[in-house]
């Protein structure tokens, strides 16, 4: 199961942090994992390459962690938002795939 926290500051989301797999099949042929890894790139690339925030981004084995470092633009929050979102209907699409937390 692949464990999404959400991180808030201020009742904001403020970053996220992505561990595990998602289980939905072989490794390499698991869609479920696929989708969520890149939904998660494409929001990491858009935060800090197209808005220009910036963010705290750290990418190891099996975890993908990012943190806004300021409020930014307005829009790094209303991705994080519409990102969990998308992690909500995936979840849905392949119940018991992915666990969201908000802290």
């Amino acid at each position: 199961m692949i464990k999404a926290v959400f991180y808030t500051e201020n009742s904001r989301l403020s970053g996220f942090s992505l561990t595990g797999h998602a289980g939905c099949g072989t490794a390499g042929n698991d869609v479920a994992c696929a989708a969520v890894s890149s939904a998660a790139e494409l929001t990491c690339n858009t935060i800090t390459d197209f808005f220009g925030d910036e963010a705290e981004v750290r990418v190891l084995e099996n975890t993908l962690t990012l943190r806004l470092k300021n409020e930014g633009c307005g829009y790094s929050e209303k991705l994080l938002e519409s990102f969990k979102a998308h992690l909500g209907f995936i979840s849905e699409e392949y119940p018991r795939s992915i666990q969201i937390i908000v802290k």
